[in-house]
């Protein structure tokens, strides 16, 4: 459930109240204003199916008013208990697009913490993928940072904003940049472990690899807008970016450009089905924009992001069986 806060003029709290009876909320009340500020503040207690609704309601009413402001906040308990919700949608713990925003564009920023812990990540990635140590690969895999921008670039084309998609585009690229610099320079220094098998498993991507990527966007679009969080761990675990990315970057210091391109075909899978499943996912939790107009930007965008990813996965598609043909030819030259 969640409490949402209304601070406005004390004129429109007959709005407010009608809103809410309007909605059927689960509770509501309302304060007396401040002498010195004339506003009030009105509360509604909202079971989850409603709260966006009951949000895009309030922002339309006070879409012209200048110092008006609504606060949503979690609730963990209520006594006594609201009554359960009659059909399976109203039982779903989602969370409002105004939630998900703030949640996934704090996760696109291009900041000092952003850089710092996509450089630890990766030298930790890089001794786990060099010492063929898989708990060290897990760790590295929960502390990188880079699935954040590929869900806010799901996020962003659900509703047709341009300016978290540039953002999150920015930040996505730069957080492989910093990786593979930092691999490559590595791999120019360091003697490579060919025996390493987490190394290896990096340098090639199958079928259950595609499948494993989308599985795992699906999962991390439905933890954030269902608000269990706690699955994410288990998704950046599955799907890492990271480890594909430092792969990459080793092979090339290291000259080895046949295995490097294996783990830039599986770097680019991944990056393409996290993409796809996430938009896809959105699509079906039904986040989008709440104005016509926006909605209308919000599906032309959604389309074309979709549509752009599925030829781009049908086209990697075609370069993995290239690859793989390539492959089994030269391991029956060696043989003859």
């Amino acid at each position: 459930m969640r409490v949402i806060e209304v601070v406005a003029d004390c004129g429109h709290a007959d709005t407010l109240i009608s809103i809410a009876e309007q909605h059927e909320v689960y509770d509501h009340w309302r304060f007396q204003p401040r002498e010195e500020t004339g506003r009030c503040i009105c509360r509604m207690l909202v079971t989850p199916d409603k709260v966006q609704e009951v949000i895009d309601a309030l922002q339309t009413a006070l879409e012209k008013t200048e110092n008006s402001r609504i606060i949503i906040q979690p609730v963990e308990a209520t006594v006594p208990r609201p009554p359960e919700p009659e059909d399976a949608k109203s039982k779903a713990l989602t969370r409002s697009r105004e939630e998900l925003y703030t949640r996934i564009e704090a996760g696109a920023k291009l900041d000092n913490t952003f850089i710092m812990m996509a450089v630890l990540s990766t030298v930790v990635v890089a001794i786990g993928l060099l010492e063929d140590n898989v708990a060290v690969v897990i760790g590295a895999m929960v502390i990188a940072p880079l699935l954040g921008p590929n869900m806010a670039m799901a996020f962003a084309a659900a509703l047709g904003d341009t300016r978290l998609a540039l953002q999150s585009l920015k930040t996505n690229v730069s957080g492989v940049s910093i990786a593979l610099v930092i691999t490559i320079l590595i791999g120019l220094l360091w003697p490579l472990n060919f025996d390493s098998r987490e190394l290896l498993l990096r340098t090639d991507v199958g079928l259950e690899g595609i499948v494993l990527a989308l599985a795992s966007g699906m999962a991390a679009g439905l933890s954030l807008t269902s608000g269990i969080s706690a699955t994410l761990v288990g998704v950046m675990v599955a799907v890492a970016l990271l480890p594909p990315a430092a792969t990459l970057g080793l092979m090339l210091g290291a000259g080895n450009y046949q295995m490097a391109l294996g783990a830039l075909l599986l770097l680019a899978v991944n990056v393409v089905c996290v993409n796809l499943a996430a938009k896809i996912t959105f699509l079906i939790r039904g986040v989008r924009p709440r104005t016509w107009w926006k909605k209308q930007k919000a599906r032309q965008s959604m389309l074309t992001y979709i549509v752009f990813w599925i030829i781009s996965l049908l086209v990697l598609l075609v370069v993995i069986r290239v690859h793989h043909d390539y492959l089994a030819e030269s391991v029956q030259v060696l043989v003859k």
